[in-house]
């Protein structure tokens, strides 16, 4: 299948969904009319279709009679009674899950064998096709399911498969961390205000350093801890920082919060 004539539905559309939605029409992968959506709030559904020039489904056979792949983004306690409910029209579909903490095995509980799917956690920068997508390595799509899985999101976002043992861990790293990174930008600026900048300023400085630095990084092969050594020249003042947050435990909060969050999700 030509990609770019695929049709993308979504059963829910969800902060997410809409993110996934935004993505690929930023990106230009699919157009707006080949684009469905369902969701139980119809008023609220039509709004943001509209907004985006997308079509408003009644139902989940509906999207799913409409769409090549069909995208399902109900909250994790709405998808056994959702899939079950329109089972007949999801059979021979690919399905692509970002439900989280749904895997393979919870569908085939569900829906029994015979049934196209594969589950992801997807994280917020996918909304401007910069986004990652961790998925589960088990799944049962077709060869040409998958590659139209990749063809399509692999547009808007990095795809990386995991065991399904490391799945949650995977959606840890890609899915919760935007956050802290967003928190780091805000204290980042926080000090530069302090000393003087304007936040206007700081806001503008302080993404596109993220941004740069990795995708150096990345692109280099390097290791990070090369590429910091490299700024910390012996007596300079990038040392003096580094110093400072080993001394406020910068290196242990990160490790701390990712600790944290998985002792959440083992005990859901």
């Amino acid at each position: 299948m030509d990609f770019r004539n695929a049709k993308v539905g979504f059963i829910g559309f969800g902060s997410m969904a809409s993110a996934i939605c935004d993505g690929l029409l930023m990106k230009n992968v699919v157009e707006p009319s080949a684009i469905y959506a369902c969701a139980r709030n119809m008023d609220k559904l039509r709004a943001a279709c509209d907004k985006r020039g997308i079509n408003a489904c009644a139902g989940a056979e509906e999207v799913a009679a409409a769409s090549d792949i069909v995208v399902i983004a109900v909250l994790p306690q709405q998808v056994e009674g959702v899939v079950k409910d329109a089972a007949d029209a999801l059979r021979g579909k690919p399905l692509f899950s970002i439900a989280a903490g749904i895997d393979y095995a919870h569908y085939v509980s569900y829906l029994g064998e015979g049934f196209n799917h594969i589950s992801t956690v997807p994280n917020t920068p996918i909304a401007i096709g910069e986004g990652i997508i961790v998925a589960e390595a088990t799944h049962s799509l077709t060869p040409e399911q998958l590659a139209l899985f990749e063809g399509v999101f692999g547009q808007i976002a990095k795809i990386e498969y995991f065991s399904s043992e490391l799945l949650s861990l995977g959606g840890t790293g890609a899915g919760c961390a935007p956050a802290f990174v967003d928190v780091f930008i805000e204290a980042m600026a926080d000090g530069l205000v302090k000393n003087g900048m304007s936040r206007a300023q700081a806001y503008k400085i302080v993404p596109q350093m993220i941004s740069g630095t990795a995708k150096y990084m990345m692109e280099s092969g390097k290791h990070p801890g090369e590429l910091k050594d490299a700024i910390c020249t012996p007596g300079g003042t990038t040392i003096v920082g580094i110093s400072a947050l080993e001394e406020t435990g910068f290196r242990y909060s990160l490790i701390h919060a990712i600790d944290k969050i998985m002792e959440k999700k083992h005990s859901m």
